[in-house]
């Protein structure tokens, strides 16, 4: 079955959030002080989150990509996630993490059927990542990726926000990773979730991106594989890994989205910079299957058609990243 909405895309990748908590307090992404605790019960229960899945795929959605927060934080992880990898239906089951835990975790999570890994890695440079992380630990996410393929996942991909003044000075280091790594480096270009009438400080294109690595290097276009995201994916010719670009703010790959997405509230969305949202929860306690169907079927036919951002602003309400799943 094919899912598609009113603007002709397919919909076949489900992004789900299992928490808002984090081990790291990354500024771009919540506050220094973390996010306000949730009442009990405020967060969805695995079994919701599985029913949740489960609706999505008899829909047509193929791909799910567990999210937080960090969602290696909440116990029981692993045990969701060897449930949900054996859903009929799901054809790829993927997972972003900071790394933090992934030393420990690698294996447990390769066993539980998880596929893929992205992991968020800003610098390769211990204090520039202090700073980012308000006090993250380089060398225990290092020993993650690493951890990681001996587990015998692909080589994590790596998602890095490039911000200017901050780490932009890495980016032909993150490239020159790729050489003798099997990652695929993905560089994202910072959006404004918080507002700060000087976003724009920390902006800078793909396109500058690009340019600088090719100053350097000459690169090749690579095909995206059938669940690849929205980078657009090059190679150094004889690299082991890969360099991707995602242009959300400077070139919108709009036209391209093929994801919904549920926070770990139950809040439904189309797009991430969307302030429209659908609460899932009374179509959860009590369950009825039908009506949450119907609801998800429902954020699909008004997905919008692009996000309000643009390099001269943006007009979603403030939002904690961390609270909606990245």
């Amino acid at each position: 079955m094919q899912l598609t909405d009113s603007h002709g895309r397919n919909i076949n990748y489900l992004r789900l959030s299992v928490t808002d908590r984090c081990n790291m307090r990354c500024f771009y992404c919540m506050p220094k002080e973390g996010v306000a605790k949730k009442e009990h019960g405020a967060i969805l229960s695995y079994e919701e989150l599985q029913l949740i899945a489960e609706a999505a795929i008899g829909m047509g959605i193929e791909k799910i990509r567990i999210t937080g927060g960090e969602p290696l934080v909440r116990p029981g992880i692993v045990a969701f996630l060897a449930r949900l990898s054996r859903l009929d239906g799901l054809r790829h089951l993927a997972l972003t993490t900071n790394g933090l835990l992934l030393a420990e975790m690698a294996a447990d999570l390769y066993l539980a059927g998880v596929q893929r890994l992205n992991v968020s890695l800003d610098s390769l440079h211990g204090d520039t990542f202090t700073e980012i992380t308000r006090g993250g630990d380089l060398d225990r996410v290092l020993a993650g990726l690493e951890a990681a393929e001996q587990a015998g996942f692909p080589p994590p991909k790596i998602n890095c926000v490039i911000m200017r003044g901050i780490n932009d000075g890495e980016i032909l280091d993150f490239a020159d990773r790729t050489l003798s790594h099997g990652n695929s480096i993905r560089f994202i270009e910072y959006m404004p979730a918080v507002k700060d009438d000087d976003w724009q400080r920390y902006s800078i294109s793909g396109g500058e991106i690009l340019q600088r690595i090719t100053e350097r290097y000459t690169l090749e276009q690579v095909d995206k594989g059938q669940f690849a995201g929205p980078s657009r994916d090059f190679r150094i010719p004889g690299a082991r890994g890969s360099i991707g670009i995602i242009t959300a703010v400077s070139g919108h790959f709009c036209s391209e989205c093929n994801r919904i997405r549920v926070t770990s509230t139950g809040q439904a969305k189309g797009c991430l910079f969307s302030d429209e949202k659908t609460d899932l929860i009374p179509f959860l306690r009590p369950p009825d299957r039908q009506r949450l169907t119907a609801a998800l079927q429902q954020i699909v036919s008004t997905k919008p058609e692009r996000h309000g951002i643009s390099v001269d602003g943006y007009v979603h309400k403030n939002f904690t990243m961390s609270q909606v799943g990245g």
